[in-house]
């Protein structure tokens, strides 16, 4: 006891250190100023992805060299390929990184004779001379939104990361969730798929009409009235979804991060014929019945077809034809590029799905704010460009499945996909196109695949017998037109 004593009173007796000699301060880690949570395959050093230096003792020292958006694809191959090489090499040749599917039918409907191996290859037209470069100035600013380059738009619910993170990260609000990666949820496919393209529809949703009288309700509970930029009817879901699938249930990884043409089917789950060669990813074999095994770690009994109505008609009707509950059927969209300060005219039409558009019109309509000049973003270079991009209807439906022939000849479901018409009026107001329609024939009509799955219900019939008599009448009408050659 006097010992533990004595020992007290001698340390009391030692002189302190002055400040000259106190020991040398510990380098803060990152942690001790951004307190983050990963999951438990990347417990690595957060500089192993960011960069910069965790030993340093000033922020400004510690970020030297950081890398804010490491799974950018400009930065995934050194942040994400050491652990995923695979991946990494491949990836960027994907259709999510390339766009060039959805890019070259659009740019083929308005003259161009050759395809791109990428969206950013689309060349830049300011003043554009002819149909195609004033498509390929529209792609530019008011449609290259929805890619891994892009954060995506300013909306809540449509916001996301780059790279690997827009589908593997969560957003909310502009802002990652957590810093879990993780496998896709169906809000992160929901950050591009939304509006009214296949996704959307998946969820039962029907973006409304963009006028004011259209948009309802008007008033709501909900903390943002337009999570995805324009409200949206709510008719029904497809049934997988009511049935707790997520979209990567049957899209999976190698559909979505290669450039294959792997895709699902409906008969690679409902034919029993084909479950006896072939086992979808997931897809498991118990006695006489087949199990789908969901990402989110439910099963789902995955009912075969037996009805009589299929036999013999796969490969003459698509399965949506009759399963289809209801389709996008957006007709004349019209585009118009506007350089001149007119904004009142547009104050109805401010909500058109895209923040930057919204933001300026409702900004120089109200007299109290200094006008803001009619610009929109190249979305590939961020640069402010002359004229903002306005879009419009002439009429948006659901009730009626359009149906056409596909590729294979087989009836299928169609939407009037490039059914486009583009205009401009410079700063002058001189109209320099004039609603220049897209060349693709049928009105634009192209087969797709509704998301809208349901039962056939008790008049997939008539709804076939309705097409095949309008064929049957279009072919008679067009042997009418025929000219007769009479023999010598």
């Amino acid at each position: 006891m006097y010992n533990a004593f004595y020992l007290i009173v001698l340390v009391l007796l030692l002189p302190g250190c002055t400040e000259e000699e106190q020991a040398p301060l510990t380098p803060r880690q990152c942690i001790d100023c951004h307190a983050v949570h990963t999951d438990r395959n990347h417990q690595q050093a957060c500089v192993s992805c960011h960069k910069g230096n965790n030993q340093a003792e000033s922020k400004e020292a510690a970020h030297v060299g950081y890398v804010p958006a490491p799974a950018h694809p400009d930065h995934l191959a050194a942040s994400c390929g050491p652990c995923h090489a695979d991946i990494a090499e491949r990836i960027a040749d994907s259709v999510h990184f390339t766009l060039a599917d959805s890019t070259n039918l659009f740019r083929r409907a308005f003259g161009a004779e050759t395809d791109l191996a990428d969206f950013r290859a689309t060349p830049k037209n300011i003043s554009p001379a002819n149909a195609l470069e004033l498509a390929d100035d529209l792609l530019r600013r008011r449609c290259f939104r929805c890619h891994p380059y892009s954060a995506g738009d300013a909306y809540p619910a449509v916001s996301h990361g780059t790279g690997c993170a827009s589908c593997h990260m969560a957003f909310s609000e502009g802002k990652a969730v957590s810093h879990n990666l993780e496998k896709p949820g169906d809000a992160q496919c929901l950050s591009c798929h939304y509006g009214n393209y296949v996704g959307f529809d998946y969820f039962g949703r029907f973006e409304h009409d963009l006028t004011v009288e259209y948009r309802t309700p008007y008033t709501t509970k909900n903390k943002y009235f337009r999570p995805y930029g324009v409200e949206y009817h709510q008719l029904q879901a497809d049934i997988h979804h009511l049935r707790g699938m997520l979209c990567i249930d049957c899209h999976t990884g190698r559909e979505l991060m290669r450039q294959d043409d792997e895709k699902p089917s409906c008969a690679g789950c409902h034919d029993g014929e084909e479950l006896m060669h072939s086992l979808p990813a997931g897809v498991e074999k118990l006695q006489d019945s087949y199990i789908l095994h969901g990402r989110n770690g439910t099963d789902h009994p995955l009912p075969l077809m037996r009805h009589p109505a299929h036999e013999g008609q796969t490969e003459k009707v698509a399965c949506q034809a009759c399963h289809a509950q209801w389709t996008f059927n957006d007709v004349g969209n019209h585009f118009l590029r506007s350089d001149t300060d007119e904004f009142e005219i547009w104050s109805h039409l401010s909500v058109q799905g895209s923040f930057e558009i919204e933001t300026i019109i409702d900004h120089n309509n109200d007299f109290d704010q200094t006008e803001l000049p009619a610009e929109m973003t190249d979305k590939l270079t961020g640069e402010a460009e002359t004229g903002l991009w306005h879009k419009g209807f002439t009429m948006r439906r659901w009730e009626n499945v359009l149906l056409g022939r596909d590729g294979k000849g087989r009836i299928s479901p169609m939407r009037p996909l490039l059914d486009y018409s583009l205009s401009w009026i410079d700063e002058d107001e001189t109209v320099r196109f004039d609603s220049v329609p897209s060349s693709a024939p049928d009105r634009g009509l192209r087969p797709y695949v509704p998301h809208t799955t349901g039962p056939a219900g008790l008049f997939y019939q008539e709804r076939l017998a309705k097409f095949l008599d309008k064929e049957r009448s279009a072919a008679v009408e067009s042997m009418a037109a025929e000219p007769i050659n009479a023999p010598d």
